[in-house]
C-alpha cells in the first residue's frame, strides 16, 4: 500500500450552531489541513498521485474556503462547521476528482486535530 499526504493552510471564520459557549460567537482559526491519498497501484512514473496534481485540487477547495465566513458559504447554511465537518466538506470537494484520497485532517489550532475518512 502506498500513501502520499500533503499540507496547506487557510485563513475563516465562524461560529458553532447548537452550542453552548464561546465558539457560539463568530471567531476566526488559522486551519491546517492535510490530505491523505492511498493505494496499491503506481503508474508508470511509479507515482500514485502526482502531488502537483493533489496540491491543484486542494488549494482550489482551500481557496473557496479562505477569508470567508463558512457559516454563509452553502456547504455550511444550517450546519455547525465544526472541524469535524469542515474536514468531510474537504474530503467530499477532493474525493470528487482525485478518488484515492482517503483521508482529511484538520487542525483549529495547533494541538486540536479533527479528521474525516471512510471506511
Amino acid at each position: 500500500m502506498y500513501e502520499v499526504k500533503i499540507e496547506t493552510s487557510f485563513s475563516s471564520a465562524h461560529h458553532l450552531l447548537n452550542y453552548k459557549g464561546k465558539c457560539e460567537n463568530i471567531h476566526g482559526h488559522n486551519w491546517k489541513v492535510e490530505v491523505t491519498a492511498k493505494g496499491e497501484n503506481l503508474d508508470k512514473s511509479n507515482i500514485l498521485v502526482d502531488f502537483k496534481v493533489l496540491k491543484k485540487e486542494v488549494n482550489s477547495v482551500i481557496e473557496y474556503l479562505d477569508h470567508k465566513d463558512l457559516n454563509e458559504l452553502k456547504e455550511f447554511r444550517g450546519e455547525s462547521p465544526s472541524s469535524e465537518f469542515i474536514a468531510k466538506v474537504i474530503y467530499t470537494k477532493i474525493k470528487e476528482i482525485i478518488p484515492e484520497v482517503c483521508r482529511v485532517d484538520v487542525w483549529e489550532t495547533m494541538t486540536s486535530r479533527a479528521s474525516y475518512y471512510e471506511n
